[in-house]
């Protein structure tokens, strides 16, 4: 697929703890307007703006809106985290990051976009913020901790143990590389976070959902976009792609384009 005409724009946000890493994608060349609600995308564990690769230019130009990407703290261009994650950290994400990019962009309402554990700080940004969240979109999120999503963590976790493969880690992330592995498989490994779930985010949920997951996705079940759609209080569709894995976006892009655009109308 061709690379679309847009512009981008990078910029920084200031949080208490650091630099958040911004950027901006608007189709057709033009600079960024925010006064029509943008796609804020979320990334996954070991995810940042640099990894979505040519994913957000394709839905800016498929969708006709602005879309937004930022690193959280401690992930791709954003500066060091200053600890380790806690429990609440995936609905903190709505309170703290987020709110600062909306802040600092002047966004006022907006469409959320939230890969794997970015699914569910996503899912806390409709809820929280659900007087400005025109709609959610859910990919490959987990609803709660399901022994598919720990085996394929505990897995992964072995993989990475391997020569070479933190350094492949590392061309995203840096010297923060180490950080962020641990801060995916030691925080979902851990037993505080064992009984974590969505469901009271999701149930305040009034917002249209689409929630995709692929049917062969490693790190859990279609119990997960099921449960999503099921208990929310707006209307929900699931998308449940075929012969998929983890990462739809990449894996299915066309699919996922189509689903999206035909889901916002």
């Amino acid at each position: 697929m061709p690379n679309p005409s847009h512009h981008t724009q990078d910029l920084w946000v200031d949080s208490l703890h650091g630099r958040l890493f911004v950027r901006i994608w608007s189709p057709d060349q033009q600079s960024p307007c925010f006064e029509q609600a943008p796609i804020v995308l979320f990334h996954d564990s070991l995810g940042c703006v640099q990894l979505w690769r040519d994913f957000p230019s394709h839905l800016a130009a498929a969708t006709g809106k602005v879309v937004v990407a930022y690193d959280r703290l401690g992930f791709g261009r954003s500066d060091a985290h200053p600890g380790r994650l806690v429990r609440g950290f995936v609905g903190d994400e709505a309170e703290q990051g987020f709110t600062l990019v909306k802040d600092a962009l002047g966004i006022r309402e907006f469409i959320a976009f939230g890969h794997s554990v970015g699914g569910g700080m996503a899912t806390h940004c409709a809820s929280r913020h659900r007087e400005h969240c025109l709609a959610l979109i859910s990919e490959s999120a987990q609803a709660f901790v399901e022994d598919r999503t720990l085996d394929g963590i505990r897995e992964a976790k072995a993989g990475f143990g391997q020569d070479g493969q933190l350094e492949r880690l590392a061309k995203y992330h840096g010297d923060k590389a180490r950080w962020v592995l641990d801060a995916w498989t030691e925080t979902w490994l851990s037993a505080d976070f064992a009984d974590w779930h969505l469901e009271a985010e999701v149930e305040r949920l009034d917002c249209p959902v689409l929630a995709i997951h692929g049917e062969t996705d490693e790190f859990g079940s279609a119990l997960h976009p099921q449960r999503i759609a099921a208990l929310t209080d707006g209307p929900a569709r699931v998308l449940l792609l075929q012969g998929c894995g983890h990462v739809p976006h990449r894996e299915q892009q066309d699919a996922v384009l189509e689903a999206v655009t035909g889901f916002l109308g």
